[in-house]
């Protein structure tokens, strides 16, 4: 006899955590490609400061973009690596500069709130909502937006 009724599965979502300064962020875990440690970037003349440059990804040419200039935090201090979230959109590989990644967390879909009114209008343009955790806020990262300069993906 099925027991349809009894259904006691709560929906999650999952996100890979990142820092961008000192705020807590998520990635869709289904949206990220690799982690990686501090890589050699060949920076590209001409292009926008978000654009931190180029990488070898085996063997696939990956754009950087650093996350605290597209979020408007200030630079890294100097001589403190980060790591690099990779996302694909279009088809394209995109390496997203943070500052260091986390654990995976499993949230309850239900408790994912809208952006609140007080955050940054940037990070709002860059945000699908937020979850309140016990230490903070963690800021979901809307990649699409992220990567979207007028309607076209970012190229180096």
């Amino acid at each position: 006899m099925n027991d349809a009724g009894n259904d006691t599965t709560v929906e999650t979502r999952e996100f890979v955590t990142i820092m961008v300064g000192e705020q807590l962020c998520g990635i869709d875990v289904l949206k990220v490609h690799d982690v990686l440690g501090p890589q050699k970037i060949a920076r590209v003349p001409l292009a926008s400061s978000e654009v931190a440059g180029l990488l070898n990804l085996r063997g696939k040419i990956v754009t950087a973009i650093d996350l605290r200039r597209r979020l408007g935090v200030e630079d890294r201090p100097e001589g403190e690596d980060g790591m690099s979230v990779v996302v694909e959109r279009r088809n394209e590989l995109y390496s997203l500069a943070v500052d260091s990644v986390g654990e995976v967390l499993r949230l309850p879909a239900d408790k994912f709130e809208p952006n609140p009114a007080t955050l940054d209008s940037t990070w709002r343009q860059f945000s699908e909502g937020v979850y309140r955790l016990e230490e903070g806020v963690l800021v979901v990262i809307d990649d699409d937006s992220l990567l979207d300069y007028g309607g076209a993906p970012v190229a180096a």
